[in-house]
C-alpha cells in the first residue's frame, strides 16, 4: 500500500486566506484526482490569542492590527468574497462583524481528529463565521457545529473545561510558531516543505506532484 502524503495545514478558524487556501488545495487534490493519496490534519494557530470573550469589532481590529485604511478593507473584503465565490465559498461581511476568540474552537478540531471530523468541523466553524453571522466563540454555536457534523457533542464540549486538553492546545501552537509558522496558512507537507498564504490551484497542484514522486 503507498505510503500518503501528510499535509499539516495550520490556520485558524477565522482567517479568510485560510479557508481560500484550503478551497484551492482541494480543489487542487480532486483536479490531480489524489484524494485517497492524502491526509489532511489541521494544526492550531490563534490569530488573535489575546482576544477578550466579548470580541472586537473588525473594521477596528483591522485598523489596530495592520493600519489599513477603511477603504483599503472593504476592497480587500471585496476580493475575499469574489474569489469565495469562485470557490463555492461565501463571505458576508458586515457593519457590526466583530473578531472573536478562537481557542476552544481549536480545541473541539483536536477533539475531532481522532474521529476524521477535522476538516469537517473545521469547514463547519469557518461558515459559521463567514457566512452565517455567527460568534464561534460562544459555547452553543460551538455545541451545534459539533451536533451538525455528528460528533458527541456533551463529550467535545467537556472538554472546554479541561486543564490538560488546554494546555495540549498551547503546546501545539508553540510547536508551531517555534518551527517558523508566523503567518497563516501555512500548507506543509511531510513536515519537509511548505508553502504559506491562500496559493493559486496551479502552485498547489505543481507541489502536490512534486511531492507526491517522493513520498
Amino acid at each position: 500500500m503507498k505510503k500518503k502524503l501528510k499535509i499539516d495545514m495550520v490556520s485558524d478558524v477565522v482567517c479568510p486566506w485560510c479557508t481560500i487556501g484550503f478551497k484551492r488545495l482541494e480543489k487542487a487534490i480532486a483536479e490531480l484526482g489524489i484524494e485517497d493519496q492524502v491526509e489532511v490534519e489541521w494544526q492550531p494557530f490563534e490569530l488573535n490569542p489575546h482576544m477578550p470573550k466579548e470580541g472586537q469589532n473588525v473594521t477596528e481590529h483591522i485598523t489596530e492590527k495592520y493600519g489599513s485604511t477603511l477603504e483599503q478593507q472593504k476592497a480587500s473584503q471585496q476580493q475575499m468574497t469574489e474569489i469565495g465565490e469562485e470557490l463555492g465559498f461565501k463571505f458576508d461581511y458586515f457593519e457590526n462583524m466583530r473578531m472573536v476568540n478562537t481557542f476552544e474552537a481549536h480545541i473541539l478540531l483536536d477533539y475531532a481528529k481522532k474521529y476524521n471530523k477535522q476538516t469537517d468541523l473545521k469547514m463547519r466553524l469557518t461558515t459559521a463565521f463567514f457566512s452565517e453571522r455567527k460568534d464561534v466563540s460562544d459555547r452553543e454555536v460551538l455545541k451545534q457545529a459539533l451536533i451538525d457534523v455528528g460528533l458527541n457533542a456533551e463529550e467535545g464540549m467537556a472538554l472546554l473545561d479541561n486543564d490538560e486538553v488546554r494546555y495540549n492546545i498551547k503546546s501545539q501552537e508553540a510547536f508551531w510558531q517555534n518551527a517558523g509558522v508566523q503567518s497563516v496558512p501555512t500548507v506543509v507537507f511531510n513536515r519537509k516543505s511548505a508553502v504559506t498564504g491562500a496559493q493559486p490551484v496551479d502552485v498547489f497542484k505543481e507541489v502536490l506532484s512534486e511531492m507526491l514522486e517522493n513520498v
